[in-house]
């Protein structure tokens, strides 16, 4: 029964983030067919960071009007938000009216934002409900949010989306000799269709989310789920008054701190954030950090995406999308497992992913020819900052 409770973790999580992955890896098919064209994935970017919203309420809610906010109540309403979305952007995806004078995906576009606000409540939505159950499931649950970026890659990746081959052509010359036979050979470019349409691919993303909502009811109804509660209290609880009993003058402690406590050996705060483990500059250099982390990861690179990798070829582009969603959940878990990450370590590790990010936006700026172009090395110089470095440094950073 715990087995099922790990599978139901793991579909839990894959509709964390799936149908905002799920577009960035379908753009190569989408992006001809829409007005906005290649902008589409800028105006993406900028809807995510709208759709913070979602976040923004229940935090407020939390700190205004504690224990108010019903979050079973909250997940089973964005969950079923993602399934309708989901579904409408399958048969509406491609509608349009005219804004200003131009043509706009507007369904798209609307869609596309309550999709990004299920997407960014579910970070803070999830992980609290997660946290009713024993830590190891939570493990499960990263594990789940890593296959919400990958399951649909590889969906697209077996779509064909965008795949180009290069055919033997004649190009006829502007004096119209065509008749005798006076012609030029050259290759051509021949972009050949998918295998199954994006309405299919949406459908399925529709899919993943109502298996998603099927895992989180049986959470909150099945016994087995409900025993494995019951059993996290009572460790909670154990934990909790051994640590009183240890450090009477302390309400709680964190039983498995992320970073390596700096406290003074009198344990006095050096700040009224948190425990007041850090003093106030310690704060405003780590949420900094975080800061600088977020704005790379979530909102510059993937704005440039599709002229840093798109050169490369629609392989490359689809891999930096796959492993840039998986990249993420995986920095957390390997977080998890070596917890001990002091403030120097993020420093460097930051400055690391900055350096990997100039050269991202260097390769950017040089489109349409950027470096290596035509050579592997360039595919995997690209894909490999976009997958790991950066990525790593933001899942520290959110852990700790």
């Amino acid at each position: 029964m715990a087995l099922l409770v790990h599978v139901l973790a793991c579909l839990l999580g894959t509709g964390s983030w799936v149908a905002i992955n799920g577009m960035w890896v379908e753009l190569p098919l989408i992006v001809p067919q829409i007005p906005e064209g290649w902008y589409f994935p800028s105006y993406l970017t900028i809807l995510i960071q709208f759709a913070n919203v979602g976040p923004l309420f229940v935090t407020l809610v939390h700190r205004f009007l504690p224990g108010r906010l019903n979050e079973v109540a909250v997940i089973y309403t964005i969950i079923c938000i993602g399934v309708v979305a989901c579904l409408l952007l399958a048969f509406f995806w491609q509608a349009t009216t005219v804004v200003a004078g131009e043509l706009h995906s507007t369904a798209l576009l609307a869609l596309m934002f309550f999709l990004s606000v299920v997407d960014c409540t579910s970070s803070v939505t999830f992980l609290p409900f997660m946290m009713r159950l024993k830590p190891h499931y939570l493990t499960t649950y990263f594990i789940g949010e890593g296959l919400s970026g990958l399951v649909p890659g590889l969906v697209a990746l077996g779509q064909g989306v965008g795949v180009v081959h290069c055919v033997n052509g004649s190009l006829f010359p502007n004096n119209g000799n065509a008749a005798n036979g006076s012609a030029s050979s050259r290759l051509r470019a021949e972009y050949q269709p998918a295998r199954f349409s994006a309405q299919i691919f949406f459908l399925f993303l529709s899919c993943m989310m109502a298996t998603c909502l099927v895992a989180f009811f049986m959470l909150n109804h099945l016994p087995a789920a409900r025993r494995e509660r019951a059993k996290a209290r009572l460790q909670c609880k154990k934990v909790q008054v051994s640590d009183r009993e240890a450090l009477p003058g302390l309400e709680t402690v964190e039983h498995r701190p992320m970073i390596s406590p700096t406290e003074d050996v009198k344990g006095q705060r050096k700040s009224l954030f948190g425990a007041g483990t850090y003093s106030w500059l310690q704060v405003l250099y780590i949420f900094a950090l975080l800061a600088w982390a977020n704005a790379l990861t979530n909102a510059i690179l993937p704005s440039v995406q599709s002229y840093s990798c798109l050169p490369y070829g629609n392989t490359a582009y689809h891999l930096s999308a796959t492993l840039a969603a998986v990249a993420n959940p995986m920095a957390c878990f390997v977080a998890m497992l070596l917890p001990n990450r002091s403030l120097k370590m993020m420093g460097a590790l930051s400055i690391a992913g900055s350096l990997i990010a100039c050269y991202i936006m260097a390769m950017a700026v040089l489109s349409p020819c950027p470096l290596l172009l035509n050579h592997h090395g360039g595919v995997v110089l690209i894909l490999t900052p976009l997958a790991f470095p950066f990525k790593q440094d933001g899942g520290f950073l959110r852990h700790d």
